[in-house]
């Protein structure tokens, strides 16, 4: 009885390591085989501004294209800060032409006239001082009246300086320093209007790309602050699988490369290319650097496929054999 079953246990081993033997030339003869997974490839999309949201415009599952509108902010708050910066641009134009186009022919006049008068006054106060004092040498006249006569004599100098001084700085007109700062204000406001504007266009919220919804966070009349998500978004153009190449099949796979990619329960095979090789190694396990070990070592790929549809979802497993020609 012992020797039959030994004779089944021998022929059951033979038997296994022809089979291992067989499978090993089978692999070693075939074409290369990886395995990977589709990338997963998701935006969070929010607003830049805060504030309450008024509509939305896609829902979980809706494909949408780049450009199109996903969801709205309250915008009037940020309408009214766009009007007081285009008031404030305004005003600041209309400082800086006041500026540049100098005084007014009236103003001069005016200014002339001022001056004309003020001679006027001088030379009648000089007259009357002049005689009080001639009065004052013979004691005709008391010091208090002469002292009088020379304050009067004093303001009205004082006064016709003040209407020469005005006078020249009027047909002079502004000083170049001061429509500098007049355009510098006018730039700063023109500034402050472009940025209440780009705050009023971030109050609409649109796709960056085409792609689906995964997800949607909030929900109308929900308040947001700025960055906080609104929408997950999963971009589906192009399509990447990512998957690892051992380190003897490396020189197998350089960019450019042609695969096959194909995916459970879906018997359509997929053409991709190859598009980038890490250069940088990974160990399985990562802890383990023996030399028996090294060819142990992992690169990541990058494979761009060509013609995926639907069914090829993000996350999938797949196959990438080579396509061989």
């Amino acid at each position: 009885m012992k020797k039959p079953l030994i004779a089944l246990v021998v022929l059951a081993i033979l038997a296994g390591g022809g089979y291992a033997w067989y499978r090993s030339q089978q692999t070693e003869s075939g074409p290369l085989t990886l395995y990977g997974n589709v990338d997963v490839r998701e935006l969070s999309l929010g607003f830049r501004q805060g504030g309450r949201v008024t509509a939305l415009h896609a829902d979980e599952g809706d494909r949408v294209k780049a450009g199109e509108l996903l969801a709205e902010l309250d915008d009037e708050p940020l309408q009214n800060a766009v009007a007081a910066a285009r008031a404030g641009v305004d005003q600041a134009q209309a400082t800086l032409a006041r500026l540049e186009a100098g005084s007014r022919p009236q103003e001069i006049e005016q200014a002339k006239e001022a001056e004309r008068q003020a001679a006027a006054v001088f030379s009648s106060r000089q007259l009357e001082f002049n005689r009080l004092k001639e009065l004052a040498n013979t004691g005709a006249t008391s010091q208090q009246a002469l002292d009088s006569a020379r304050y009067a004599l004093d303001e009205a100098r004082a006064r016709l300086g003040a209407a020469r001084a005005t006078l020249s700085m009027l047909e002079e007109g502004p000083r170049q320093e001061d429509i500098s700062a007049a355009r510098a204000q006018l730039e700063s406001a023109k500034a402050h209007a472009a940025q209440a504007e780009t705050a009023l266009s971030d109050a609409r919220l649109v796709a960056p790309s085409d792609g689906e919804v995964l997800s949607r966070v909030v929900e109308p009349g929900a308040m947001v602050q700025p960055g906080s998500p609104v929408f997950s978004l999963a971009l589906r153009d192009p399509v990447y699988v990512r998957a690892y190449v051992s380190e003897p099949h490396l020189g197998e796979v350089s960019p450019g490369t042609a695969v096959l990619v194909t995916a459970d329960g879906n018997d359509r095979q997929y053409h991709g290319q190859v598009g980038f090789v890490s250069p940088r190694a990974e160990f399985t396990p990562k802890t383990v650097q023996t030399e028996e070990l090294r060819t142990e070592l992992v690169y990541r790929l990058r494979i761009v496929v060509s013609d995926a549809d639907d069914r090829l979802l993000q996350g999938m497993p797949v196959t990438i054999t080579l396509d061989q020609p």
